[in-house]
């Protein structure tokens, strides 16, 4: 496996729809707790990096977690949270010592700035179609191997879907 030495060990966490949907208006087209429930199982104790859109989505700091927020605004600030101006940036702030995995969480634009410097992805696969307006990009099979996959069915709304893991090859 290749990996940027700016990279650290960080991995992309991602729901999409079967189109590469991942919101509209910033904000999540579907309600899957199932998904919210392993995003915070897979990123509790870790680093995680976002835009600021998608942090203001959120609205608030995830408990648990080191948020760093990358804006171009070099003063945006918020309370429990660390900000830096460029993916590259929040990487390194993310680094530790240990190599623990910090989690790129967001939005569309971050997305497709760090997967060429991300060695792992964790996508959950929402099997079904959504009105939206920003998307993951589409995978090189050459580059990315799945390698491993569990099938689910949501409780509440019957909704098929996959936690799916790909490594770079």
């Amino acid at each position: 496996m290749s990996s940027s030495p700016a990279a650290g060990n960080l991995t992309i966490v991602v729901a999409t729809d079967r189109n590469n949907g991942i919101g509209i208006n910033n904000t999540l087209p579907w309600h899957l707790p199932e998904d919210l429930a392993h995003f915070k199982r897979t990123t509790s104790g870790h680093a995680i990096l976002m835009g600021r859109k998608t942090f203001e989505s959120i609205g608030r700091p995830l408990p648990n977690r080191r948020n760093i927020v990358i804006t171009r605004n070099a003063d945006w600030q918020h309370p429990g949270v660390e900000t830096a101006t460029s993916l590259p940036a929040a990487a390194a702030l993310a680094a530790t010592p240990d190599n623990a995995p910090a989690f790129i969480i967001g939005g569309a634009q971050i997305y497709a700035e760090a997967l060429p410097l991300v060695n792992r992805l964790i996508i959950t696969r929402i099997e079904q179609t959504y009105d939206c307006d920003a998307f993951f990009p589409a995978l090189d099979p050459q580059i990315w191997q799945e390698t491993a996959r569990e099938e689910h069915r949501a409780e509440t709304s019957g909704l098929n879907y996959a936690f799916v893991t790909y490594e770079r090859r």
